[in-house]
């Protein structure tokens, strides 16, 4: 018995729960299919599937051999893709996902720079404000806010960030001053929108930290939303300070509470890198990575990366 293969059937047939699309995805017989499946339960002694006329179901043991087997046929797909990337020039489908801010002000114009370094490598970029799951999305690089918390994974932080509660000059005019964090109570806020039906912001200084909750006055889960809506003049807006450098230095918006430090999660966030942890990392993955490092690490290059012309100077290949 081709134990891989039936390995593969197996997976495909807890998947698509049906003999016949199996036969077709692999090109053999449902007769094939089924002799391989009983094979495996006659090796294994224990009953992975429960077949009728109408549908094809699976047994606990046939729950987490699939479970398993997704994980071990992935790394052996994958260790197959690393092997045949180190004999081979950079090329391929990088797929790449990205907070909204980061991805819409930061990434396109590294894109750009970095496919004249290697145009045979192909950037499918994907914005969303969630988490990915690189490994049943096939994601290669996540670029997340705050640190990974699942198993199977590994970072690398490019910079740690603050948040900027912020708002326009035409807003604030006339409008009760902002000296303490309870004086947010008096005002319109913008809020981000977090599972929960409430709303809080953090305050930290040296000797105490203090959670606000307050009525906002818009919700969006979308950061560049809460942006528009700030210049607006719509209220408070709390937002990463390298996505308002550019406001604030053009008087577009104004800083409030600036002595203290802002959020509405947690103070260990800033922009993460992450990948699947695995033997060997990809060249596409690794060039890829390395490229947006050297213009965007570090506390002072994540202000002037944000809306950077699509035109800025690349570093020569190594």
């Amino acid at each position: 018995m081709d134990r891989l293969r039936a390995m593969e059937l197996f997976l495909s047939i807890s998947q698509t729960r049906n003999f016949s699309e199996t036969a077709r995805r692999f090109g053999i017989s449902a007769t094939g299919v089924s002799r391989m499946i009983t094979d495996i339960e006659d090796e294994l002694k224990v009953k992975l599937l429960l077949r009728s006329t109408r549908q094809v179901a699976l047994t606990e043991s046939g729950q987490e051999y699939a479970r398993q087997l997704e994980g071990i046929l992935w790394r052996i797909n994958e260790l197959q893709a690393n092997i045949t990337a180190i004999s081979s020039a950079p090329q391929g489908l990088l797929r790449v996902h990205s907070r909204m801010m980061f991805g819409l002000g930061v990434l396109p114009p590294l894109i750009a720079s970095f496919r004249k370094l290697y145009p045979e490598i192909h950037i499918e970029l994907t914005l969303g404000e969630t988490a990915a799951d690189l490994r049943r999305s096939q994601i290669d690089i996540d670029f997340r806010i705050s640190p990974p918390v699942e198993a199977g994974v590994k970072r690398r932080m490019l910079f740690q960030s603050d948040r900027y509660l912020v708002a326009a000059p035409a807003y604030l005019a006339g409008r009760p001053a902002l000296q303490a964090p309870e004086d947010i109570l008096a005002h319109e806020c913008l809020a981000y929108q977090l599972p929960g039906d409430e709303y809080t912001w953090l305050f930290k200084q040296p000797a105490q930290t203090s959670a606000i909750a307050f009525k906002p006055r818009h919700v969006s889960n979308n950061g560049i939303a809460l942006l528009e809506l700030a210049r607006l003049g719509e209220g408070l807006a709390l937002l990463d300070d390298y996505t308002v450098h550019n406001d604030l230095r053009q008087g577009r918006l104004v800083r409030v509470l600036g002595d203290h430090r802002i959020s509405n999660k947690g103070f260990d966030e800033g922009m993460y890198a992450t990948i699947l942890d695995t033997p060997i990392i990809p060249a596409k993955i690794r060039l890829f990575l390395d490229f947006v490092a050297e213009h965007v690490a570090g506390p002072e290059l994540r202000f002037s990366a944000h809306s950077k012309p699509a035109g800025l100077d690349a570093p020569p290949a190594a």
